[in-house]
């Protein structure tokens, strides 16, 4: 039997397909407008008609997705048209972070804002994953609740973690943890509160480094390096992270700057982690500074990005450390005469991952919100 060639334009569309495309368009459309716009606007804007404009909009307000809000005072004739924005009241994403010497987690409503903070400095590494997990559940559970009190829902949580994660959630290796092969979704299932939820895990500087895309506005193509015990990057290339073929991009700290220098958790010698991570930096910050210079220099020269962002202990420690960092990239950068790459800190600081995790939530519904009107109906 001979195959047939299909055309893809004759290929049927469900029409609940188009209905959750077209949800999607509007809702992010709002999101993206500097200015509430109107429904006319948005039928102009996308070239849906007005009645379909009309009906979908009704089903994001009805799903606490979208709010209409007050027309402005009437200037001159006709009657003036109300505006859409996002609702602060509707679904929000549970974001947590497990690091080294530290556990956080926060709640983020559509709109990007803040609603819950919690922290607990504390070392980790002696800690057994089960238990690290379910204290990080335990947090998680309290800023669902005050969340939930302030008439939130909470969409779903993601977890920031420092190692290399699988698309299945399974953390493969964490050094500085000692984790290996830790199925952190099922430990945190453990936790009653927040059993019934959706949870995906990704690595700590990935996340940071969305979090830092959606405040950066156009800085779209960056490389962002997160500093705490360990060291890891997030690359942002066109808007979009790049993960590598299998998810584990951005090990910067396992980057080789001293070839026969300390000897590293990994079991390599010389890692930058060993010259720039936090315990390293806390003792000699000109060390650490010229560690990372050299190191960054070598990723500009790889990768050709226009700018690095700094963040964890590093943007605390920016202007003390961003001389010694600017001195090896002029050396070190090929381009750096044509074009010098621009450096800076964080501006989400130490918050950036689970700020991050928490908005990679709301960026699911966002981009699927008839996936959202599903569940909430």
């Amino acid at each position: 039997m001979t195959a047939r060639m299909i055309n893809p334009s004759s290929v049927p569309v469900r029409q609940s397909s188009i209905r959750a495309h077209n949800l999607a368009l509007l809702l992010n459309t709002v999101a993206n407008s500097a200015d509430p716009p109107s429904r006319a606007a948005l039928a102009t804007v996308t070239g849906l008609t007005r009645a379909t404009v009309s009906a979908l909009v009704d089903d994001l307000i009805a799903g606490g997705l979208l709010t209409e809000l007050d027309p402005p005072p009437r200037t001159g004739a006709g009657r003036p048209a109300a505006g859409l924005a996002l609702t602060a009241a509707g679904p929000a994403g549970l974001g947590c972070e497990i690091n080294v010497d530290y556990l956080a987690a926060c709640v983020v409503d559509l709109t990007g804002a803040v609603r819950q903070r919690f922290t607990e400095h504390a070392d980790q590494r002696p800690a057994a994953a089960p238990d690290a997990l379910a204290a990080l559940g335990r947090l998680a559970a309290r800023a669902r609740l005050a969340a939930e009190a302030e008439g939130l829902v909470v969409a779903g949580m993601a977890l920031a973690v420092p190692g290399l994660v699988s698309p299945a959630g399974l953390v493969r290796v964490a050094p500085n943890l000692g984790w290996q092969d830790v199925d952190a979704p099922a430990l945190l299932r453990g936790v009653p509160e927040i059993a019934d939820l959706p949870v995906v895990v990704d690595n700590e500087a990935n996340l940071a480094a969305l979090g830092e895309l959606r405040v950066a506005g156009a800085e779209a193509t960056f490389l962002y390096v997160s500093g705490e015990i360990g060291i890891g990057a997030g690359l942002v290339i066109d808007g979009e992270l790049y993960r590598g073929v299998r998810g584990w991009s951005g090990e910067i700290g396992h980057l080789t700057v001293y070839p026969d220098g300390r000897p590293c958790r990994c079991g390599s010698r010389g890692c930058l982690e060993q010259y720039a991570g936090q315990e390293a930096l806390t003792a000699d910050e000109p060390l650490a500074a010229a560690a990372l210079g050299i190191a960054l220099s070598a990723a500009v020269n790889l990768l050709d990005v226009p700018m690095i962002v700094l963040g964890g202990a590093y943007a605390l420690h920016f202007e003390r450390l961003r001389a010694g960092i600017e001195t090896e990239l002029r050396r070190r950068v090929l381009t750096a005469g044509l074009a010098p790459v621009t450096l800076r800190a964080a501006r989400l600081g130490t918050d950036a991952a689970v700020r991050g995790a928490a908005d990679s939530v709301i960026r699911g519904v966002r981009d699927d919100p008839a996936g959202w009107l599903r569940r909430a109906g």
